[in-house]
């Protein structure tokens, strides 16, 4: 069933009345969560930072998978493209100014989206998949090739952005890029939850239910697909520039395969086609593999595993998705 575009349902405009509301309170738990998190751990702000920065990757994935069913492994290209661009401006061209980075490692991720998603969308389901695998693959050796712009598997150094706003430095403690990523990661957000109830992310969503539908009422369902790709592409990119300024190095493990597939885990304990999914799924699983690999570093893998078949098992929508359900039927029985 193809998800409705009519604005005429009194459902819907009751829904919409609400939503500004539960928007302002969503922010401000992200808020709230991201001050606590500054005052609790004030020694390990790095971890938070990238834990911001691999959030706004499995944000990137969820508009593809979640919101369009485009099946994907190979996103860290996009996250790593940004990350690379951003590196190399500063390594090889000067240009070290924060935000200035930022904007060409949204600009590289777009590219890179726009690239691999012209590739991946000529294909379905499971060949999808490997062309988005192949993909990967491809970013990957490209990238420890041309290792004099790169810095090949020993990595890109030399990044030393400048003070943002020309007032604050990135100290060792990481308190600058912390405070930066959560206002880059709230920016963001908010921006996609416009996007995604937009008449264009309303589309992508009738598009992953019914395509041939869409495709009849005369949409294009490839080019849709592609603008929402080359949007993914910007977010992961700003991930990428992201992680890039706050480690000030980039290495072959920003477009490897093995950050796809856990950033897709990610969303899948988060759960699918919701923003706040991907923000807990991200938290969650970073967060709980910190601290049972600091507990049994020889079987957290184990206790990683358990986690997520725990959760696919007993909350098939994800953490969120089986939260918010279990919230709604509660409060229609107390109607």
């Amino acid at each position: 069933m193809v998800v409705p575009l009519s604005n005429t349902s009194p459902a819907l405009a009751a829904a919409r009345r609400r939503r500004p509301f539960g928007g302002i309170f969503g922010l401000a738990l992200i808020i709230a969560a991201a001050v606590v998190g500054y005052y609790l751990f004030p020694s390990n702000l790095a971890l938070l930072t990238r834990m911001i920065s691999t959030a706004l990757l499995v944000l990137s994935i969820d508009l593809v998978t979640g919101y369009c069913g485009v099946a994907t492994l190979g996103h860290a290209a996009l996250f790593g493209a940004g990350a690379y661009a951003a590196g190399i401006a500063a390594a090889h061209f000067g240009i070290t100014e924060p935000l200035t980075m930022t904007l060409i490692g949204v600009i590289g991720g777009g590219l890179a989206g726009l690239v691999s998603g012209t590739v991946i969308l000529r294909a379905h389901g499971l060949s999808q998949l490997v062309l988005s695998i192949a993909v990967i693959h491809l970013f990957h050796e490209a990238a420890n090739k041309a290792s004099a712009w790169t810095g090949g598997s020993d990595g890109l150094s030399g990044i030393r952005p400048d003070a943002l706003l020309g007032r604050f430095e990135f100290d060792l403690w990481g308190r600058t890029a912390y405070i930066y990523g959560v206002v880059l990661l709230v920016v963001t957000f908010i921006l996609l939850r416009q996007l995604v109830r937009s008449p264009f992310g309303m589309l992508c969503r009738g598009i992953k239910e019914d395509p041939i539908r869409i495709h009849a009422m005369g949409a294009s369902v490839r080019m849709t697909l592609l603008k929402m790709y080359g949007i993914s592409g910007m977010v992961a990119g700003l991930g990428g520039a992201l992680n890039a300024i706050s480690t000030q190095v980039v290495g072959l493990d920003s477009l490897s395969f093995t950050l796809s597939a856990e950033s897709l885990v990610m969303l899948v304990l988060g759960g699918t086609g919701s923003l706040y999914g991907a923000l807990i799924g991200t938290v969650s699983f970073m967060w709980f593999e910190d601290l049972v690999s600091a507990a049994n570093p020889f079987h957290w893998l184990t206790m990683v595993g358990a986690l997520l078949i725990a959760v696919v098992l007993f909350a098939p929508r994800g953490l969120y998705g089986s939260a918010a359900l279990l919230l709604r039927r509660g409060w229609e029985r107390r109607r």
